[in-house]
């Protein structure tokens, strides 16, 4: 019974909000660019402010991560999304073309449903918050259950602000009692225009079948693959660097690396080198059968773990202390294989291949398995083979020579800074962007008449005379070839 009241209790809080933001919407959607702006601006500095105290707060609720690395991450949603954005034009007249005769108008898609995982929880209530008020539309986050207390106080920091800056009261708040009826509700209700969910492969799944438009994103899974062009210490460190920020909990950062035989011996003692360490045989089957669950599906005890936790989880024995990086040797893709999984944890499975033909075609076997539509990392100086794997992989970002879990998300690269990395079709997405204010709106495009319905009836006209003259003449050439060769025969 007092689960049964626990659901009504969520639904009806659900509904309560979707109503309180649906009204603030209203008052969003009449607001101008720079009201809109002023918001965010608020929104920006308060969310910078709290940075710290949030990572450390998300780290003693889920026991993911590193704080000081999600500081940054809170950091770079504030302050680097903010500098991204903050010159946008999102509504009201947001282009204008006079040669074309045309005007574009900006419109928010009104109240936004944001699920919201616990890998990265305050850092996403930032950035979606950022992106959806500058976008002018209210939000109602889902927290997951597992970070409920961090991500309410992320969005009571963020909405504070934003009404204190003239946001309307309503326009960004949370479920405090999540429940997975709640979150139904949430996705399914009438007044809720779009669902912008990030999370695991079931959650992004239900948010697609709600009969509400959405933008989910899938599993990163992504594969590394070193040329021999490459800087391979360079390269190396990257990787190790990018693997070990916040314990692996960025869906962007490397799973795997695809190297040549001809590279194994290089590569192998620069990752000894820089902290990582390559496990026996032995080793990799016992940590194999602490990663995966009997369903084939990943450990939630291994998410945002170091090496030294999750030697002591698996009772690994022998890894030296401080070890940045577990490495295991792979040679097959698929359920039992355990290695080629996405792994949220500081672990790297090792792919070496007779060449570089093998190493691509392992890339798209990895991607095609899990992860298809996100992220693939090259590490290569030939500027010709980034653009053949870059053709051939399925993935929406083609990270080249940097980190790839602040790679992909814009972090080391000119990338959109999002914590929402779009897989595109071939990944059961519906966008493949970093995903930002721009696709969180409705464009009205206003079109001037330029000509009228006789001008269209005479150049069609004037085409098809045009063809037919066009016909005629390709005719004309072609009997008269005819002719002259049955001549020349003749003559002979």
């Amino acid at each position: 019974m007092e689960c049964f009241d626990k659901d009504l209790q969520s639904i009806q809080e659900t509904r309560n909000l979707i109503a309180a933001a649906k009204k603030a919407y209203e008052k969003l959607a009449v607001m101008s660019q720079s009201e809109i702006d002023r918001i965010v601006a608020a929104i920006s500095d308060a969310a910078y402010e709290s940075a710290q105290m949030l990572a450390e707060a998300a780290c003693e609720e889920t026991g993911f991560g590193r704080a000081a690395d999600k500081t940054i991450k809170n950091e770079f949603a504030a302050a680097t999304l903010y500098e991204a954005i903050k010159n946008e034009k999102t509504v009201g007249i947001i282009a204008e073309d006079h040669s074309k005769k045309t005007i574009d108008i900006g419109i928010g898609v009104g109240v936004i449903a944001a699920l919201v995982p616990s890998t990265n929880p305050t850092s996403t209530v930032i950035y979606k918050t950022m992106i959806a008020i500058k976008s002018g539309n209210a939000i109602v986050f889902s927290p997951h259950p597992g970070a409920k207390n961090c991500i309410l106080k992320a969005v009571g920091i963020v909405a504070a602000a934003a009404e204190k800056a003239g946001c309307p009261k309503g326009a960004i708040s949370a479920i405090s009692i999540p429940t997975l009826e709640a979150t139904n509700t949430l996705m399914r209700h009438e007044d809720v225009s779009l669902i912008l969910a990030t999370g695991g492969a079931a959650m992004v799944k239900a948010a697609y079948s709600s009969g509400t438009p959405a933008i989910g994103v899938g599993a990163g899974n992504g594969p590394a693959y070193i040329d021999q062009s490459a800087d391979v210490d360079l390269a190396v460190r990257r990787i190790i660097h990018s693997k070990d920020f916040d314990y692996g909990t960025i869906c962007a950062s490397e799973q795997s690396i695809v190297i040549t035989k001809a590279m194994e011996a290089k590569v192998t003692e620069s990752l000894k080198k820089q902290g990582a360490y390559l496990m026996e045989p032995g080793e990799s089957k016992k940590l194999g059968k602490f990663i995966l669950r009997a369903n084939f599906t990943m450990n939630p005890a291994i998410v945002g773990k170091s090496v030294d936790k999750l030697c002591e989880m698996s009772g690994l024995n022998g890894v030296p202390k401080g070890t940045k990086v577990l490495v295991a040797r792979e040679t097959g893709v698929g359920m039992e294989a355990v290695y080629s999984h996405e792994k949220l944890a500081p672990i790297l499975a090792l792919f070496v291949e007779a060449d570089e033909n093998a190493c691509l075609k392992r890339c798209v076997e990895i991607l095609n398995f899990e992860g298809a539509g996100h992220t693939f990392a090259i590490h290569s100086e030939n500027e010709a083979q980034v653009k053949a794997f870059a053709s051939a992989v399925p993935a929406s970002r083609i990270l080249v020579n940097t980190s790839a879990s602040l790679g992909g998300v814009g972090g080391t690269t000119n990338l959109f800074p999002a914590l929402t990395l779009g897989c595109g079709a071939v990944g059961g997405s519906s966008s493949s962007n970093n995903i930002g204010p721009l696709d969180l709106i409705n464009i009205k495009r206003v079109a001037f008449g330029i000509k009228e319905i006789e001008d269209i009836r005479s150049a069609s006209r004037k085409n098809l005379s045009g063809k037919s003259s066009d016909i005629d003449r390709m005719t004309s050439e072609i009997v008269g070839k005819i002719v002259s060769r049955v001549l020349k025969q003749l003559n002979m």
